[in-house]
Parts: structure tokens; C-alpha cells; sequence
């Protein structure tokens, strides 16, 4: 675990020597609450390629890479390793198993080419890779399937033994169930969603279908797909036919706010939760894409997974919160009373933009587990260009937004890495409402867009 009783030791990296970063660093990571960080870092992309369409200068020396941070006989160690990814992704493209030793990572796009410069030269991604945690200071790739292209978002079932991915092709969207038994994948079990029932009739791909993003449920029984472009969140039941994973229609579909780009089960199971950036699908630029209205936060109560099959029971959608502009990752704490948003803002856009803002913020609320109530606590700004993923640590004192990289001239503190708050829990009786406080950043490679936490 990290916890202040670390604080003041050497930070060891598998990528070169102490240094006064590390043990900034150290302080920090020394306060999480967690056995394991995972950082995932796309090297193909700067800030401005959403605007511009050019990739990163060769010159640079950027790597898609998965940076690890452990704790290993008193000491926080580092440990890295390439593998392909993409942000153009929901941030949900990578998570640990709950032991924290073993983490997967899908790729929405593939590798840079030797001749490719833009964003229309990267191939589509069509991998999902296993990654081997047991050695912390030297993390090395397990295994490799083969799924369907542009995975857009991955779930590991609480048990760790199964992956869930969703991809969207030019024909068809689908859910992939991959084993993983033994340390190895075994075979891809794909399901089009069309077959089950989840169609569209616009004149676009896939009738306009596109799923951005699945999560499994506490029980492991079942999964939510997040229909972005429709506004709606499915629900599947998980089973198994002859030792192999089949996928059936769970009760309705969902109308939640628009854009519904990333999504999250509660922790007892009762809610799911998404996270609506509101882009405008129909727009051909940047600034057309992006919305000038703040993103929200939908709750969806789900129906009694017990009810008989006469009893009527249906998922509701049953509260709704405004956050702040372009809000892409979701987060949960540890006791399901507190959500956070990251939220880009106006980052994306390049300086010279009306629309540019050097802040980005995390939007904290308070949540009810009982009736599925949600406010608006406040929003909290730090400087940085894309946040995108988030999570709390296990005690949820502390709370982790990936940073992808820092604004022209900015040092370690606020590039690339992860934005580091205190949670202040507040206190019902006194009025003391919960709040964050901004504690520093872990610098970390290039292009970090999502973090994952395992261990006690």
C-alpha cells in the first residue's frame, strides 16, 4: 500500500536514476491509498491533433507506453512498458484485475507507421494485450488477441477471468467476451449488437449505432453498454451455453442525456451512472464537435435483478446533474456517496482559439446510494491540456485525474501525469460539505489519459 509511512524514501524507475521529479513524486504517491498505479500514455498525439490532424513530432521521442507504480520492499518502484493504445478512445481502455497483477489494455488505433504524420495515416486498432505485473520494476506483455477494429473501451469481470470490449466496424457494433484463463486469452466470443436488438436507422454507419463503453456489474452477472450516439445506455445479461459466454437483452434500454460517453456501476449495484459530453456527431470541425454547454451526469436506478418474470420491472433514469464543459471520464468513491467528472474544457483547442482554456477542472458531487439523489458540490481547476480518465484510491481520501500533457513551456509540476486532491469527506452534522484539495501532480510520460488503482 502507499501511505505516508513511505514518504522521504528513494524512488526507483525502470526508466533511469532518483532525481529530485521522483521524489516529488514519491511524496505524493506516497499518500495514495492503493498497492498499485497504472498509467496508460498515448505518444501518437499531442493536445492540439484534434484541431490540427498532426501527429506528435518524430523528434520528440513520444511512446505509447503503461507506466506502473508499486511499492517493493519499502521503496515506490516504476516500472514501463510499450504498448499501443490510443485516446481517441472513451478512457476506459485500460484496467487492472482487482490483485493488481495483471492489467489489460485495448488499442482503438494501431501503431504509427514510419511514414505516417496524421491522424488519417494510423491504421485501425485491433488488439486487446494482457500484461504481467508480477515483476513491478519490469512489466512485460502476456498475451495478445485479436478483436474486432477500433475497440472503443474495456471491462474486466470482479472475478478477473473475463474481459469485456466493445468495437465499432463499419459494419456493425460489437460486445467481445474474452477469457483469460491461465494467463493466456482464450477464444473471442463476439456478439452484434444489432442482433440483439440494438439498432438505428440513420444514414450512417452501423444505422448510427456506436457503443463507447461497458462495465460490469458487482455481481458479474451483468454488463451495461453506453449507445452514445443514441443517448441510451443496454443492459445484458452475462450466462454461459455449453462452457461458452452468451449475451440476452436485460429488461429496457435507457434514455439518459445526450453524448453518454463513459459510464459506471455503483458499488452495491443498485445505480449505473453516466457521463454525457454532448458533442454534436453532425459537426465537421473542432469547434462545431464540442459543446458550449456544460456536460451532466444521469443516474439510472436498475430494476430488481430477483423480480419474477410476470412482475414488471424496469431501469428508470431518476436523477440528473449539470458538471462543466466537455466531461469525459467518471469516477465512484470507495463508499458510492461521492462522484467525479474530469473534464477538458476548453484544453483541446489550440491557443490562438476563442474557445482555448488553460484550466481544466474536476467536478465532485455528492450521491445518494439509497434513493440515487445527485448534486453538484463544486468544480476544481488545474492546469493542464485533455484530462480525460480518474479514479479514486481504495480508502477514497485521495483522488487521481491523468493529465495528458502541459501547455507550452510548462515544467513537471504541471505537465504530462497525475492531478493529485485530497478528498475532504465533510461532515453531515456540523453542514461541512465534502470538497477537494489540490495536493500536486506525479510527472509521468507523454499523453497520459486514464489511471487505474488495485490493491488494499
Amino acid at each position: 500500500m502507499f501511505s505516508s509511512a513511505f514518504r522521504g524514501l528513494i524512488f526507483v524507475t525502470a526508466l533511469g536514476g532518483p532525481s529530485t521529479a521522483a521524489a516529488q513524486s514519491l511524496d505524493l504517491a506516497g499518500r495514495i491509498s492503493a498497492s498499485r498505479i497504472a498509467v496508460i500514455s498515448d505518444g501518437d498525439f499531442v493536445a492540439q491533433t484534434y484541431a490540427t490532424g498532426q501527429l506528435a513530432p518524430r523528434e520528440a521521442g513520444f511512446r505509447d507506453i503503461l507506466t506502473i507504480l508499486s511499492v517493493i520492499d519499502g521503496k515506490v518502484v516504476s516500472g514501463a512498458v510499450p504498448i499501443s493504445n490510443s485516446v481517441t478512445a472513451a478512457p476506459e481502455i485500460l484496467q487492472m484485475t482487482k490483485d493488481g497483477k495483471t492489467a489489460f489494455v485495448t488499442e482503438r488505433l494501431g501503431e504509427r507507421t514510419e511514414e505516417g504524420d496524421t491522424v488519417r495515416d494510423l491504421p485501425p486498432g485491433r488488439r486487446l494485450f494482457a500484461v504481467d505485473l508480477s515483476d513491478s520494476a519490469a512489466p512485460r506483455l502476456a498475451d495478445a488477441a485479436e478483436i474486432a477494429a477500433f475497440p472503443e473501451g474495456l471491462s474486466v469481470s470482479p472475478d478477473g477471468r473475463r474481459i469485456a470490449v466493445v468495437s465499432n466496424t463499419a459494419e456493425a457494433s460489437f460486445v467481445q467476451i474474452i477469457g483469460y484463463p491461465g494467463g493466456r486469452f482464450g477464444p473471442v466470443a463476439r456478439f452484434d449488437l444489432a442482433a440483439l436488438g440494438i439498432t438505428g436507422s440513420a444514414p450512417t454507419p452501423r444505422g448510427g449505432v456506436t457503443a463507447t463503453n461497458v462495465h460490469w456489474h458487482p455481481s458479474g452477472r451483468v454488463i451495461a453498454v453506453n449507445i452514445n450516439t443514441q443517448n441510451r445506455v443496454v443492459f445484458f445479461k452475462v450466462g454461459d451455453a455449453n462452457g461458452q459466454p452468451n449475451l440476452r437483452p436485460w429488461r429496457n434500454s435507457v434514455e439518459v442525456g445526450a453524448d453518454p460517453f463513459v459510464g459506471r456501476f455503483t458499488p452495491d449495484g443498485r445505480h449505473y451512472l453516466t457521463s454525457n459530453w454532448g458533442r454534436n456527431f453532425a459537426a465537421a470541425n473542432l469547434e462545431g464537435r464540442i459543446p458550449e454547454t456544460p456536460s451532466t451526469v444521469s443516474v439510472v436506478r436498475l430494476a430488481d435483478p430477483e423480480a419474477s418474470t410476470g412482475v414488471v420491472a424496469h431501469h428508470r433514469l431518476v436523477a440528473r446533474a449539470v458538471t462543466d464543459l466537455s466531461a469525459e471520464g467518471i469516477a465512484i468513491s470507495p463508499d458510492g456517496r461521492l462522484v467525479a467528472t474530469v473534464n477538458m474544457r476548453g484544453t483541446a483547442f489550440p491557443p490562438a482559439s476563442d474557445r482555448f482554456q488553460r484550466d481544466a477542472t474536476v467536478t465532485l458531487l455528492s450521491f445518494d446510494p439509497v434513493t440515487g439523489g445527485i448534486a453538484k458540490i463544486a468544480d476544481y481547476p488545474f492546469d493542464g491540456s485533455l484530462p480525460e480518465g480518474g479514479s479514486f484510491d481504495k480508502t477514497g481520501d485521495h483522488f487521481l485525474a491523468a493529465v495528458f500533457q502541459g501547455h507550452d513551456g510548462s515544467g513537471p509540476e504541471t505537465g504530462a501525469g497525475l492531478e493529485v486532491f485530497r478528498v475532504v469527506k465533510g461532515d453531515a452534522d456540523s453542514g461541512d460539505r465534502p470538497a477537494l484539495e489540490r495536493l500536486g501532480r506525479i510527472p509521468l510520460p507523454h499523453g497520459a489519459h486514464h489511471v487505474d488503482l488495485a490493491g488494499p
